[in-house]
């Protein structure tokens, strides 16, 4: 250490931090919880390839450290992402170690993945891909969200929420509307409340379903239908492949 300098405090918390995430079975862990339910340690396990008990060690470092909790019931153990800002920040990271576009996919299954991923899926607890982009641009378009100086729901845009029947309900310090750079688009999305109680309300109603066993969701034919009633030809002309009636 340099003579006259201290160490700074802060410094192990952040290595300690940064170490949880430099194991690929731990990053396939957290990427596989932003789809925001709790899993098993089992399924973890086959989703990571990986042995249960090499799972359910790496699974007690990130409850350790605070990037996940725990619940038992009965025999099984459900783990979960912490909170929203935990999610934030495996998405953050995700969006600046993404894959190269231009190395393409190994198999045929992981391009198949891949373009579900991208067309639409959901970051912990919002809609994000081309999905998620779409709803922003529309509400923006709309005048329902500015992104001017930051994202923030205007008076209109809490009428709409109103007329939807969607509650915004504020808890702790978690913003009504951020920005969530989204890493497939390269672009930002609607996070923060808004974007988790619209999330919420589009599988609730049926808007969107999920598929397959990770994030990937896309939109139903009645969700192409309200999210047109809702949002107009400014979200007919960017939504990615709706499902058809």
């Amino acid at each position: 250490m340099t003579p006259g300098h201290t160490k700074n405090a802060t410094a192990p918390a952040l290595a300690a931090l940064a170490a949880l995430f430099a194991d690929e079975t731990r990053a396939a862990c957290l990427l596989a919880l932003l789809d925001g339910r709790a899993w098993t340690a089992g399924e973890l396990a086959r989703h990571a390839g990986v042995a249960a008990s090499t799972a359910s060690e790496h699974l007690g470092k990130l409850v350790a450290g605070g990037l996940l909790t725990e619940e038992r019931q009965g025999r099984h153990r459900y783990v979960r992402l912490a909170d929203a800002r935990v999610a934030q920040l495996v998405e953050d990271l995700t969006a600046h170690a993404a894959p190269d576009a231009a190395a393409g996919p190994r198999t045929l299954r992981e391009s198949s993945t891949r373009s579900a991923l991208a067309r639409g899926r959901t970051c912990y607890d919002h809609l994000a891909g081309q999905l998620g982009i779409a709803i922003t641009g529309a509400m923006t378009r709309r005048g329902l969200l500015r992104q001017d100086t930051g994202f923030a729901l205007t008076d209109q845009g809490l009428g709409w929420y109103g007329e939807l029947g969607i509650e915004l309900v504020r808890t702790g310090r978690r913003p009504l509307a951020r920005a969530c750079l989204d890493w497939t688009e390269r672009r930002p999305h609607l996070a923060g409340i808004a974007g988790a109680a619209l999330c919420r309300h589009a599988l609730d109603a049926g808007w969107c379903e999920r598929i397959g066993s990770q994030r990937a969701v896309r939109v139903t034919a009645a969700g192409s239908r309200e999210f047109a009633a809702h949002l107009g030809a400014d979200w007919a002309a960017a939504s990615p492949g709706a499902a058809t009636p």
